[in-house]
């Protein structure tokens, strides 16, 4: 997904909607350090992409708190 588009996507959240997606991407870069650890993992710019995007989601939520 480009950024962009991803970006547009977590603006039209509400808070609630943002905490969740949130949570699933913490849980998908679990997912990932695990198999990682014990597999081979093949595309490792995953890990980068990822936790861009969960800083990302993280700041809109917090600028949607601070709106509410």
């Amino acid at each position: 997904m480009k950024v962009t588009k991803f970006k547009e996507e977590l603006k039209k959240m509400s808070a609630q909607d943002l905490k969740e997606k949130l949570d699933a991407m913490r849980r998908e870069l679990f997912g990932l350090r695990l198999n990682s650890s014990t597999a081979h993992v093949k595309d490792y710019s995953q890990f980068n992409k990822l936790k861009k995007n969960i800083a990302r989601a993280a700041c809109y939520l917090r600028q949607a708190q601070a709106q509410a």
